[in-house]
């Protein structure tokens, strides 16, 4: 099942709030991401990159730009749940 990003807000410190179309809404944490994979440095050392977090067209993905990208499985397996 292929799970469909219904939205994405950014929060402080480097986390992303994601809806899925079923409901679910869980916390991410990007700052994670930045230590092991290192073109997410960017998400940091860019002023205000992070905040230009967008939606592909299939809902599947978020990205940054085209070095940068979470996929939905991704989000929806690692993320913290605040409401299934």
């Amino acid at each position: 099942m292929i799970h469909r990003i219904k939205s994405v807000n950014t929060l402080p410190e480097y986390k992303l709030e994601i809806c899925f179309d079923d409901g679910r809404i869980v916390i991410y944490d990007v700052s994670e991401d930045m230590e092991d994979i290192p073109s997410y440095r960017q998400l940091r050392e860019i002023e205000g990159l992070f905040n230009q977090v967008r939606l592909d067209e299939s809902r599947t993905c978020i990205f940054w730009n085209e070095y940068i990208d979470l996929p939905s499985d991704t989000l929806y397996e690692y993320g913290k749940n605040i409401k299934e």
